[in-house]
């Protein structure tokens, strides 16, 4: 298993974890590698440092070896994540700081029924969810909170 480090075209930064080199390249020249951050497919290989396991020599491979078949299911849970995140912001309104005040609007019918997102404070939160108002925190990435350039 070869792990790279890589880099989009807005410079975030990300680990690939691929069977070779050589796959990896075919992933790449068939636009199968993507940014987990902003879905981006040009992306270009970091210079790395070599990764050496060398538990192996005093008995503890087992262990490290667990460690290794975690984190791709860890990589996949970020980008499922991620996606989940980019489709919410799709599908909802920003109203920005006035959340808690569009919430009760759109709760008693003074606006349009809506998906909306925001910020609000936690006592304001404590007392939508008081008021009988659904509402779930979800902390989002800054880089999913503006449109990429």
């Amino acid at each position: 298993m070869k792990v790279l480090d890589l880099k989009c075209s807005h410079e975030h930064r990300f680990e690939g974890w691929f069977a070779s080199t050589e796959e990896f390249e075919s992933q790449l020249s068939r636009k199968l590698v993507a940014c987990p951050v902003c879905s981006a497919t040009d992306v270009s290989r970091m210079p790395s440092a070599p990764r050496l396991n060398l538990s192996s020599a005093r008995g503890e491979a087992a262990p490290q070896a667990a460690q290794t078949d975690a984190a791709p299911e860890a990589a996949a849970l970020q980008a499922r994540a991620l996606h989940f995140m980019r489709e919410l912001i799709e599908k909802t309104e920003n109203v920005g700081d006035r959340f808690a005040e569009e919430a009760r609007r759109i709760h008693y019918n003074e606006a349009p029924a809506r998906n909306i997102r925001g910020v609000t404070t936690r006592e304001e939160t404590h007392a939508l969810l008081e008021e009988g108002i659904d509402v779930m925190p979800l902390p989002v990435p800054d880089a999913l909170k503006e449109p990429l350039q």
